[in-house]
């Protein structure tokens, strides 16, 4: 196919900047560019003007966005935050406001650049834009054995990648030795998936473990690999224990070294209890990169956006926007995150009173996040959970002779009593 001389302008600037972020590109990722002629480029010059016949969208006589008034009652927003089309960007501040709230939960990022973040679809999306931008069919994403089931779809099925996983666990711990092994080898392109708080397991590295995944991946690419490592921070900054590294790995990242592109994926989602909103962020973190480099990720990424979706809810964004502005926004973070803590806690606490439960299984590590999981010793996790639903009005996810424990949206008082409904399944069985 060839190029749009867009899409080469982009490339150069990579390539005359920092070659090897231009390696990583997929082949879609190269073609990609988000276009700045056209009908865009004609609207952007008519902007401001008396008469702008170019808009497309309608609007009342007094220049305000037309608008349904049963749909507009129920809004209490300006309508230009509303009803118009977002950039395929983002709304710019809402982007700015996210890339200060970065610094400010992860100060190790202070003193490094990162770019201005794009604005997705939330996570789903936005991990998808990332396998736009970097997988190639055959490409190998390494990654520990247990994750979100929806990776497949999103890059497998889409972008025919090769999951390459380690196993998650070495003791208690997690398999730092396992990810040392997958990233030897052949010197080439490397990508990794990192999730932490790990959905399925509800595990988050320890402050020394974090450390050890952060110079292994330096090591990698001082030998020559160019590696993009994808950070999943779905549920960033739910993290109940001490000892438990608290910031992203992609403070760790960002500017470790010119051939690892750290691609953080995060959002208002779960962060901030909006999973319907739908509003997510890439961001991205290189050693060396200025502004030219980042611009160019950011125009290609927002490319994709259009490709896809256009762009995201105005209406979403918005609401997010003007939430994060709110005198008591952090008070009502940490209620809902107490709670949280609270049926974690219960967990933790009914484990340890029920010592017979270790007849049947055993919790895998957690720390963190939504989940927990529990490894069934000899019982069928599909008929444990068959039992579950019929039996005793409980629902769980099977993933083999493991069972993913969403504790998130368990009442603490319940907790009790779902695991004694798990273990008296098990029994059954």
């Amino acid at each position: 196919m060839e190029l749009n001389q867009q899409a080469i302008g982009l490339n150069e600037t990579l390539q005359s900047k920092n070659n090897a972020v231009y390696e990583m590109l997929s082949e879609k990722g190269k073609a990609i560019f988000f276009p700045k002629k056209g009908i865009l480029g004609q609207s952007a010059e008519a902007k401001g003007k008396r008469i702008n016949a170019t808009i497309g969208i309608a609007l009342e006589d007094d220049g305000s966005p037309m608008r349904l008034k049963p749909i507009a009652k129920k809004i209490k927003l300006d309508p230009k935050d509303v009803f118009p089309y977002a950039s395929s960007f983002g709304k710019i501040e809402l982007r700015e406001k996210w890339k200060n709230m970065l610094y400010a939960k992860n100060p190790l990022l202070n003193g490094k650049e990162v770019s201005l973040p794009v604005v997705t679809n939330a996570l789903t999306h936005g991990m998808s834009m990332a396998g736009y931008m970097f997988i190639n069919p055959g490409d190998k994403v390494i990654m520990p054995d247990l994750f979100w089931g929806n990776y497949r779809l999103i890059m497998v099925n889409a972008y025919g990648a090769v999951f390459d996983t380690f196993e998650m666990f070495s003791g208690n711990g997690f398999n730092v030795n396992g990810l040392r092994e997958k990233l030897g080898g052949e010197i080439g392109k490397k990508i990794v998936l990192l999730n932490f708080p790990n959905n399925p397991t509800g595990y988050t590295p320890t402050d020394g473990e974090i450390v050890e995944i952060r110079d292994i991946l330096k090591e990698a690419a001082e030998k020559g690999n160019k590696i993009i490592v994808m950070v999943d921070d779905a549920y960033f900054g739910l993290v109940y224990k001490k000892g438990i590294y608290l910031q992203s790995i992609f403070a760790e990242l960002a500017d470790l070294h010119e051939n690892l592109l750290a691609v953080k994926l995060d959002g208002a989602t779960k962060e901030d209890y909006v999973w319907g909103l739908r509003v997510g962020f890439v961001t991205y973190g290189v050693k060396g990169a200025d502004k030219d480099v980042y611009a160019a990720l950011e125009n290609k990424t927002a490319g994709a956006v259009r490709g896809s979706i256009s762009n995201d809810s105005n209406l979403s964004q918005s609401l997010v926007y003007h939430a994060f502005s709110e005198p008591n926004y952090w008070k009502e973070k940490k209620k809902k995150f107490k709670i949280l803590k609270g049926r974690f806690d219960e967990v933790k606490n009914v484990l340890k009173e029920h010592k017979e439960y270790e007849e049947e299984f055993n919790a895998l590590p957690y720390n963190s996040g939504y989940f927990m999981c529990i490894k069934l010793k000899s019982k069928d996790g599909e008929k444990v959970r068959q039992i579950l639903l019929e039996k005793y009005e409980t629902g769980v996810i099977s993933m083999g002779n493991v069972l993913r424990i969403a504790f998130s949206s368990v009442k603490k008082e319940i907790v009790p009593e779902l695991f004694d409904n798990i273990f008296k399944s098990c029994k059954e069985n």
